[in-house]
């Protein structure tokens, strides 16, 4: 079926002109910080010699996804509210479906590997070195991205594939192969079970392992001493929700039939652009290393500018 369709129209979050200078302010100073909160974190762990462990050299990149996570959305988000007509082209629209799905996946899979990292240093501290060496870490790193991309592929084709011939109106203020479903001249049942089976399996899947894995670290700290098992618990309480912030809102997104509820721009609102802040702010304020290492660079930045 051809597809006549060059444009959508975004609704966004509200159509009030007052509301939408109110959205904008909040997004702006959120996304903001969001950008800034990670990237410090990314130019804290590069720079500081006490942060080269793999855990930190696995929350670099989940900083970096995050970072572009928040990007591939937020500012389309921030713009439309300033704009009289919220219109994304055909190709912006399966850029942004590419990109947010790209970069989430990455996320994904980066809590999975700092989830292993965990899981080795604590239940088999003799071999950490061995096994989480810096090739491996590389080679974990690389498969990552290989995998975030062919799932990224596999949602563009999916995408690629339903014919639009009008409507071109989405109710929501991003595109994503939820709300595009609803737009197809076509039948879109078995689109939707490829869906679920690819992002909501992912996702399902994905959380399961996670949570089994930080059950089986915090079973193992029973027989650590006091000092250890509180380090540990720390680093483990701050992962895990983390972990549960990032998949609750996607699993209900991503494993369900394409029905409008009411709350599906306020769940994505807190994936989409809350988690990717929170990330930092969890992972500076329960970590005393990277706060450390952060009050040391901001005392060697404020001190070569005052030479």
């Amino acid at each position: 079926m051809k597809n006549n369709v060059t444009e959508f129209i975004l609704l966004g979050l509200t159509q009030d002109p007052v509301k939408q200078k109110i959205v904008f302010a909040i997004f702006l100073v959120l996304y903001t910080a969001t950008v800034v909160g990670n990237l410090l974190i990314i130019l804290t762990i590069k720079t500081s010699p006490t942060l080269e462990s793999p855990m930190y050299f696995f929350l670099t990149y989940l900083s970096f996804a995050d970072s572009c996570f928040s990007s591939t959305i937020a500012p389309k988000l921030i713009v439309d509210n300033l704009s009289k007509k919220q219109t994304i082209s055909f190709d912006e629209c399966m850029t942004q479906v590419f990109g947010m799905h790209f970069f989430g996946c990455m996320e994904v899979f980066d809590l999975i590997l700092m989830a292993y990292d965990r899981y080795v240093a604590i239940c088999k501290p003799l071999h950490y070195t061995v096994i989480m060496n810096q090739k491996m870490c590389g080679i974990l790193v690389i498969l990552a991205w290989m995998g975030s991309f062919l799932h990224s592929i596999t949602q563009i084709f999916l995408a690629l594939s339903l014919p639009f011939c009008g409507p071109n109106v989405i109710d929501h203020y991003l595109c994503d192969l939820q709300p595009l479903l609803r737009l197809a001249c076509t039948d879109a049942y078995v689109i939707n079970l490829l869906i679920i089976s690819n992002s909501g399996i992912i996702c399902m899947m994905s959380f399961a392992i996670l949570m089994t894995s930080y059950i089986f670290i915090l079973y193992s700290l029973r027989n650590h001493s006091a000092e250890g098992k509180c380090k540990a618990l720390s680093t483990c309480t701050s992962h895990i929700i983390v972990v549960i912030m990032f998949f609750v809102p996607c699993i209900f997104i991503y494993t369900r039939p394409p029905i409008i509820f009411p709350v599906d721009k306020l769940v994505s609102v807190f994936y989409t652009v809350g988690t990717p802040l929170l990330n930092p702010l969890i992972y500076t304020l329960r970590n005393a290393e990277v706060k450390n290492a952060m009050g040391n660079l901001w005392s060697h930045i404020v001190n070569s500018h005052s030479k």
